[in-house]
């Protein structure tokens, strides 16, 4: 059985939903984490922003899953500040951190003994979710897991349906920050294109995202910000919108008809993602 996801703590009355104030940003500065002897991130910066998308890029080993469970309060820095800011210009207190991330990580985070919408209802309760159950159905239809797989036993569902109930779990209190470590593996086409279109209107709801992902045409055309990271260091970093009309110095000329960019408007092509990539890893 897994274990669950740290439950937030109780919300008081002045801090149910509705009266929450948003985290507009999450400022990275100079983070690192060594276990033993092994230095898996080293003075790492960058800055989240709401209604972005920032694509987390690097070879097997590269700090990746450390930087994204840091950044969820699952793992501890062993240096450096994660500054998560409010749309007041506040700081988040530490406490109330969790109700607003949501994880979609290696591990399910499903209990294979509940069915779909048991394991929704679950973590709905701890996150004190209004209107759980339309909520949990709502969010199972968007994730396309069908009606009859969401009563069975989560322990019977394949990979791709495991990880349509991980995203709708991630999903479940409509957190500001969104973490997803490799969400498309498992996941067929179709699913892959719900998931995708789910991303594009969260960043659309001014949500801030973080993913890590080997599929990039799926991120193509709704990523604006890129980094990469080699050996716990971040080797590349650009972001559209900085200057206006500017393109990142390693695309390719070609740029028309690129793959995704109908998701988004100013989006890093499928084309140029792998540029950077295979520019910046190999």
């Amino acid at each position: 059985m897994p274990r669950p996801a740290p439950a937030p703590e109780r919300l008081s009355p002045s801090h149910r939903a509705g009266a929450r104030v948003s985290i507009d940003s999450v400022q990275v500065e100079n983070l690192s984490k060594r276990y033993g002897a092994h230095r898996a991130l080293a003075s790492v910066s960058t800055e989240l922003r709401a209604g972005s998308l920032c694509a987390l890029l690097g070879p097997n080993g590269a700090g990746k899953s450390t930087l994204l469970g840091i950044l969820s309060t699952l793992v501890r820095p062993s240096g450096g500040s994660v500054r998560y800011t409010r749309t007041d210009g506040g700081e988040v207190a530490v406490r109330d951190l969790r109700r607003h991330i949501g994880v979609l990580a290696h591990s399910s985070l499903v209990y294979g003994e509940l069915t779909g919408v048991e394991n929704l209802l679950f973590y709905g309760r701890l996150y004190q979710v209004t209107d759980v159950e339309a909520r949990a159905q709502a969010l199972l239809d968007e994730v396309g897991l069908d009606r009859k797989a969401r009563v069975r036993p989560a322990r019977t569902y394949s990979r791709g349906m495991t990880q349509r109930l991980s995203l709708a779990r991630a999903l479940l209190h409509d957190p500001d920050i969104l973490l997803l470590d490799e969400p498309f593996t498992g996941l067929d086409r179709t699913g892959a294109q719900a998931l995708a279109q789910a991303l594009v209107q969260a960043k659309q709801r001014g949500r801030i995202l973080l993913v890590i992902t080997h599929d990039l045409e799926s991120i193509g055309g709704v990523t604006d910000h890129v980094v990469v990271l080699r050996r716990g260091k971040v080797v590349f970093e650009d972001r559209r919108g900085d200057e206006p009309g500017a393109d990142p110095s390693p695309a390719p000329e070609d740029a028309e008809d690129e793959p995704g960019r109908a998701r988004g408007a100013d989006g890093f092509s499928y084309d140029q993602l792998k540029s950077i990539y295979h520019q910046y890893t190999e």
